[in-house]
C-alpha cells in the first residue's frame, strides 16, 4: 500500500505538471495542428495533448506504481493503493492551438474518492497554483486567498462553454440571463485556471454546466484551500451523456448563497 500524504502528493503533482507544461511549450514552438476531434468538429485534440498525458502518466507510474490514473486522453488505469490521479494534459486546448495564454496542465490526486492534492501550471508562463488538503493554496509558492465578496451586481463571473451545439445553446441562454445581474462575465477558456483565478482574487465567481473531473479537480481544491467554496450542483441541462449533477460552481464562501440563488433564477441550477 502506497502512502497518501497530501503534501507529498501535491509535490509530485507540481513536479509532473511543470514537466508537462515544459513539453507543451516546446511542442508549441513553430505552431501545432489538430490531431483529432472528440465530441464535435470544434472539440480538438493536438499531438501535444497526447504527448503530455503520456509523459505525466509515465512519471506518476514510476513514482507510485500502485496508484490509479484517470486522464482525459488515455484509458483509465486501475490501482490498488486507494489513490487515483486525475489528469488534464492541456486544459484549454483551443487556446493552446491558437497561441492564447489561458491553457494549463492540471494534475490532481484523490484518496478514496476525495481530492486531497493538486497543481495547475499555466503552459505559456509556468505560473503554478498548488494545494494540499488542510495546508492552504499557493501561487508560485506564495499563499493566496479569495477576495472579499462584493454585492452580486459588482461581481466579475468567469464561465465556459462546451463543444456540442445543444450544450452551448443551454449554456448561452443561462449566461445571457445572468449577465444583467452581475458586473460582467468573462470566458477565457480553461476551467482549471478560472477556478485558480477565483482562488487568487482576480475574479469573484465561476460557473459552468458540463465540465469533467479532469477540468475541475485540481482547481477546485486550490479554490477550497484559498478560502472559497467549490461544489458540483444539480443543473437543468438534461441532455444525453450529462448527469444532473453537472454544474461546477466556485465562489468565496461568504458569497455562496447569493450567487447560488442567482444561478437558480437564471436557469443554471434546478
Amino acid at each position: 500500500m502506497s502512502t497518501a500524504d497530501p503534501a507529498a502528493l501535491r509535490d509530485l503533482a507540481r513536479t509532473v505538471a511543470h514537466e508537462g507544461a515544459a513539453l507543451a511549450r516546446e511542442m508549441r514552438i513553430g505552431g501545432i495542428g489538430v490531431a483529432d476531434t472528440k465530441t464535435s468538429a470544434v472539440d480538438v485534440v493536438t499531438e501535444a495533448d497526447r504527448a503530455v498525458e503520456t509523459l505525466v502518466r509515465e512519471r506518476i507510474t514510476a513514482a507510485r506504481p500502485d496508484d490509479a490514473i484517470l486522464g482525459e486522453e488515455g484509458d483509465d488505469r486501475p490501482g490498488t493503493s486507494g489513490v487515483r490521479w486525475v489528469v488534464d494534459p492541456i486544459d484549454g486546448t483551443v487556446n493552446y492551438l491558437y497561441g492564447l495564454p489561458d491553457c494549463a496542465v492540471s494534475v490532481a490526486a484523490e484518496v478514496d474518492g476525495e481530492v486531497v492534492a493538486g497543481a495547475v501550471v499555466a503552459i505559456p508562463t509556468g505560473t503554478e497554483y498548488a494545494a494540499a488538503r488542510g495546508l492552504g493554496a499557493t501561487r508560485d509558492g506564495a499563499s493566496i486567498g479569495v477576495r472579499p465578496t462584493p454585492p452580486l451586481a459588482e461581481r466579475l463571473v468567469l464561465t465556459g462553454f462546451g463543444y456540442q451545439r445543444a450544450v452551448r445553446e443551454h449554456q448561452a441562454a443561462c449566461v445571457a440571463r445572468l449577465l444583467p445581474e452581475v458586473r460582467d462575465i468573462r470566458r477565457m477558456g480553461s476551467c482549471s485556471l478560472d477556478l485558480c483565478h477565483v482562488a487568487e482574487g482576480s475574479a469573484d465567481a465561476y460557473v459552468e454546466a458540463g465540465p469533467q473531473p479532469w477540468d475541475w479537480s485540481a482547481g477546485g481544491l486550490v479554490l477550497r484551500e484559498a478560502g472559497g467554496r467549490f461544489e458540483l450542483l444539480d443543473g437543468t441541462m438534461t441532455l444525453p451523456g450529462f448527469p444532473r449533477r453537472n454544474v461546477v460552481v466556485g465562489t468565496p464562501a461568504d458569497g455562496w448563497d447569493t450567487f447560488a440563488d442567482a444561478l437558480r433564477s437564471t436557469g443554471f441550477l434546478a
